[in-house]
């Protein structure tokens, strides 16, 4: 049995080490392996399992989910130096006697998401599993192949027999159709995930294939790593050539094998017998003279199952799936970017109220979990994200003598702090795209009974993002610290929410946080939750981040309130936590 074991790298079990031996298992019950006593944990969370074939992570139907390399997964098969995410524990999994993966050039693997490719090299004819895809390095023996351009001409082009048939012309015009018809669907999807998902389905309506895998070239790194699978032929792992893909993204080269098994080209190599592949084809993906990485599709036990017009109509579709992905990648990095201004705008809010630090990042990280609750779309938590980052953006405007004043408000200044929601809203009425998060911003000091601000309005006439964030907003005033008073235990801010339940705040907005608080999902975003002998303020936005004993300086956390990644320092024998 090969020598596996858990690392801690953050969290209570940093800096210690756990032997993983047959089914090793991790959870809040003490019945678990390993027992972490986190309110993100579910009881029974994930369970690591050494199979013959490999290590396999299973979550097991977690509230809060289980990460690997940054990728939520459901199920997983680990590789050494794989970094899982757990609540707020991080573990690194390390395996003896089982090489590090190298680039995918050289013939080995990659998992199912875009992870860095690591230096180790792999000895030829050994064989890999990541994720539920394995590439099998083999000597590359008489491999031939066309180029893409060359099988990107034949497919427009008619017979060369004057005395086609009807059949023939009928055929060529429903494969142009078929092929016009992909084209718009793949070009009219924006987002990337979803874009591989219409790119393969398109694959499969076309040509007979039982799996298909997605590779691209990582954007920094250049290195290249799968970004999805599609499996048809009930196999748990797809195992494909690495020496096929390899053609296709260093060569630029469209491959095609009838007959995988006896075909020259592929000198037998021990993934195409022992899977049983009997016709594989793989198209890299172009764009303006650019590889992005390569498309790949088998069939498994059916001979001859693709022939040439298949491979033509797989580069037809590799052409256009090639602009649509830049295209989503472009609008990723411009998303990226909108993100960062929002961000820099609130960090602006942020940096003059010195006595609500923090405020901002913890109201959003509720609206998020009270949206949840309440069944919002992933396009509307979206929204809602930017529009908990922007509620107080108004604030800008109110002068310091007032949006600094540690004590309380004269009912003069009190009125002019009031008007912090229009100036927001009128902030944001010039710019198309933040007017869905002016409600927000505008809305969330109206009150359910009519007795709110600016505008007085009651029930249901006020948008339910106000409503929402009105929720949040109180949530954080009263469990978060004032130079004036202490923050309220947490129970006694439910209890007050209840008690203005249909009164001040909507009761469907206070059932959603009180859902959330009771199942543990909200107890880490509040800014003393974590708080005692053993903890450090988040630098960034106040957050009490624990701090387990013996964890080791310079241990990097991730702030589950702002998400930033902070580093542990030590000076004069005080700990604190310092950016990243």
């Amino acid at each position: 049995m090969r020598q596996e074991r858990l690392v801690g790298i953050s969290g209570p079990f940093s800096g210690k080490t756990f032997s993983v031996s047959g089914t090793f298992s991790i959870g809040r019950s003490p019945k678990n392996t390993l027992s972490l006593d986190d309110s993100q944990v579910s009881r029974r969370h994930v369970v690591i399992e050494q199979l013959t074939g490999g290590t396999i992570l299973r979550d097991l139907g977690s509230g809060n989910g289980t990460f690997v390399g940054g990728q939520k997964v459901a199920e997983f098969r680990l590789r050494s130096g794989d970094v899982i995410r757990i609540g707020g524990s991080q573990l690194r999994f390390e395996s003896d006697g089982v090489p590090f993966p190298s680039p995918l050039k050289t013939g080995t693997t990659t998992s199912h998401r875009i992870v860095p490719a690591l230096q180790h090299p792999v000895k030829p004819g050994a064989a890999v599993a990541i994720g539920n895809v394995r590439y099998e390095q083999k000597h590359e023996g008489a491999l031939k192949a066309l180029t893409a351009a060359d099988f990107g001409v034949t497919i427009f082009q008619q017979t060369s027999n004057e005395f086609a048939s009807k059949q023939q012309l009928f055929d060529l015009q429903k494969r142009l159709a078929a092929i016009y018809s992909a084209n718009q669907i793949i070009s009219s999807e924006h987002d990337l995930n979803k874009l591989f998902e219409r790119v393969m389905e398109q694959i499969f309506a076309l040509v007979p294939a039982h799996n298909g895998v997605i590779i691209l070239k990582d954007e920094d790194s250049g290195e290249p790593a799968t970004v999805f699978v599609k499996t048809g032929s009930g196999n748990s792992e797809v195992v494909i050539s690495s020496t096929i893909v390899g053609r296709a993204l260093e060569k630029c080269e469209a491959v095609i094998s009838m007959n995988a098994a006896e075909d020259e080209r592929f000198d037998g190599g021990m993934s195409i017998v022992t899977q049983n592949i009997a016709s594989v084809m793989c198209a890299p993906l172009i764009h303006q003279q650019e590889v992005l990485g390569a498309v790949y599709v088998d069939t498994r036990g059916a001979k001859s199952a693709f022939v040439q017009g298949d491979l033509e109509l797989l580069v037809a579709l590799a052409g256009p799936a090639a602009i649509a992905i830049r295209n989503a990648q472009y609008m990723r990095k411009l998303e990226r970017a909108y993100h960062d201004t929002i961000v820099a705008l609130s960090n602006s809010v942020e940096a003059r109220d010195h006595y609500t630090v923090g405020h901002t990042w913890r109201v959003t990280n509720f609206a998020l979990q009270i949206a949840r609750a309440m069944g919002w779309t992933e396009d509307q938590l979206k929204t809602c994200e930017i529009g908990g980052v922007l509620h107080d953006v108004g604030k800008i405007a109110i002068e310091d003598s007032i949006l600094c004043n540690p004590g309380r408000l004269t009912d003069e200044e009190f009125a002019k702090m009031k008007v912090h929601p229009e100036k927001g809203a009128r902030m944001m009425q010039d710019i198309p795209f933040l007017k869905p998060v002016i409600p927000y911003c505008l809305y969330h000091h109206e009150r359910f009974d009519g007795k709110g601000y600016p505008f007085q309005i009651s029930g249901e006439k006020i948008p339910i993002e106000g409503r929402l964030i009105a929720v949040a907003d109180t949530f954080d005033a009263m469990t978060s610290n004032r130079p004036y008073r202490k923050g309220l235990d947490p129970e006694l801010a439910i209890a007050e929410l209840e008690k203005g339940r249909g009164t001040q705040f909507d009761p469907e907005c206070v059932d959603a946080l009180v859902r959330c608080y009771r199942e543990g999902k909200i107890s880490s975003i509040m800014q003393d939750y974590m708080k005692d002998e053993r903890s450090v303020a988040c630098p960034f936005c106040s957050t009490h981040i624990k701090i387990a004993e013996g964890t080791a300086v310079n241990t990097i956390f991730l702030c589950d309130v702002c998400k930033r990644r902070v580093r542990l320092s030590e000076q004069n024998e005080a700990l604190f936590l310092e950016l990243v």
